[in-house]
Formats: structure tokens, sequence, C-alpha cells
């Protein structure tokens, strides 16, 4: 097989969840409710079953603490039941939790994040997405939003009168929850992984927004040129930690809203005729 032909320009990745839609949205308590019973679910079974020892604690606490720990530790909640072995399905997990969510009465597009990724310039560098979920959600949000049509239309939320529109996102880096013990953010092999899905040589190439201090800070450790925090004071997630919360107040560059990026980064986006 012949490599990809090489290509110098600078490449733009943009976390999906909680970072192209708004903290208004409620998507991540929607996320906390789904992945919480997807717990619950697993330890009440798992008590019944007689599979792990008694515990003072009561399922509801447990399945709380569990979820946090698992999310604070690894990145992704799923990754830490894969490898504490507690033998669920991936997929059944991404079926019940994203799977689940009713995202068309959720998020909308928004012209004036088409028109922030329109205005990027792309004779100067390349739009990617890189999420912890998994393909179908990513191409779920993604295609609501208008931002990149799915490859092949099998979910639910495609229907016959589906809008048409210009795709402005070029590739997804995505978790494949199929493979085991697979990678997310903030583990360095992800970003790593992610290079070469896209062809990427240099990472100081690599401009990252995301939602999560601790992803911008790992993406920055592996040599990653432009790294930015997208933070929303309103949006509070399970394992959010003191660092997150006071990101303000380090170095990374923090944004509340995607359009300051017209400013902290003028030279990847169309001069103004």
């Amino acid at each position: 097989m012949s490599e990809a032909p090489k290509d110098d320009r600078l490449i733009v990745w943009f976390d999906i969840d909680n970072t192209l839609y708004p903290a208004s949205v409620k998507m991540a308590e929607k996320m906390r409710e789904k992945i919480h019973a997807y717990f619950l679910e697993l330890i009440i079974s798992s008590r019944k079953r007689g599979d792990t020892p008694p515990s003072d604690m009561d399922p509801e606490q447990e399945a709380e603490v569990m979820h946090t720990a698992y999310y604070t530790n690894y990145g992704l909640a799923l990754r830490g039941l894969v490898l504490n072995n507690h033998n669920v399905d991936p997929l059944d997990f991404d079926r019940k939790c994203d799977g689940s969510l009713p995202l068309k009465e959720m998020i909308k597009p928004d012209p004036s994040l088409i028109k922030l990724f329109n205005d990027i310039d792309r004779s100067k560098c390349r739009v990617w997405a890189l999420t912890n979920a998994y393909i179908t959600h990513a191409e779920r949000v993604l295609e609501i939003l208008q931002l990149k049509n799915p490859k092949e239309s099998k979910t639910n939320d495609i229907s016959e009168d589906r809008v048409e529109f210009e795709d402005q996102i070029e590739g997804v880096v995505y978790c494949d929850y199929t493979s085991p013990k697979f990678e997310s953010k903030p583990d360095p092999e992800f970003y790593r992984k992610a290079l070469i899905q896209a062809n990427v040589t240099d990472p100081s190439k690599c401009l990252f927004v995301d939602d999560s201090r601790i992803n911008v800070e790992a993406a920055k450790k592996e040599g990653w040129g432009r790294c930015v925090h997208f933070y929303e004071p309103e949006l509070q997630s399970p394992g959010d930690s003191e660092q997150d919360k006071g990101a303000v107040e380090h170095d990374v560059v923090v944004i509340s809203n995607l359009e300051q990026l017209r400013d902290l980064w003028p030279d990847i986006f169309k001069k103004a005729v």
C-alpha cells in the first residue's frame, strides 16, 4: 500500500462533546444520568450474583463513587470498566448510554459555529475531530450540527428529509470500543494514533481545543503546538478537579466561546476581503 502524500498544512483538532455545543443544552447531565444508571445496574446485578464482597455503601452511592473514580483516573468511565475487568460489552454500554440520548431534541445547527468552521482557511490547515466517544455518537452529533455527513446512513436520526450540507470536518478520530483495552484521551497513545491516522508527522503543527484541562495538558506533553482549554463555568462534569476549575490561573490559554479562536489564531482564518 502506498503512503498518503505528505501534507504540511496545520491541522486543527476539535473535541466534540461539550465543546461544539454549549453547556446550556445539559448534555453532560444527561450523559451522567445514563452512565450512572448503567453503573447502578452493574453493581446491583453483581451483588445479586455474589460476585463482589459486602459493601457499607448502598448501590446508588457505590455507583456514583465508581463512576467518578473511573472518569477521573481513565478519562472515560467505560475505559475504567474495561481495564478493571468488569466484563462489560463496550457496544452495549454505548447503546444504553450515548446511543439512547435524544440528540435531535437537545442540539441544533448553529449558524455562527458553521460560519466559524467555514471561515477556516483550508489552504493553510485541515480540520479534524478528536473525541472519546464511539464513532456512532460522534457521527450523530456532527451530522445534527451540520459539520460532517456520516459515512454510512445507518443512525436513527437520519431521515428522508435530512438537510444536505458541506462537510466542515475532514476526519474523526474516536475511541474504538471494538478494540480490546482501547485508548482514549488523555492516554498518550491515543494522541499518537491520531497523528498516524491523520498522516501528521510533526505534532507542533497541531492546534487543539478541548473542554478538559487534563486532555489539553496531555496534548501539550505530546508536543502539540497550540492547545486551548474551552471552559464554560456552567459545565460541571464528574471528576472535575481543582486544576480544571482553576485553569485560568495556569499557563494554558482558556476560552469560553469558540469565536475567541478568531483572535487567538488569526493566521488560520480567511482574510476579510
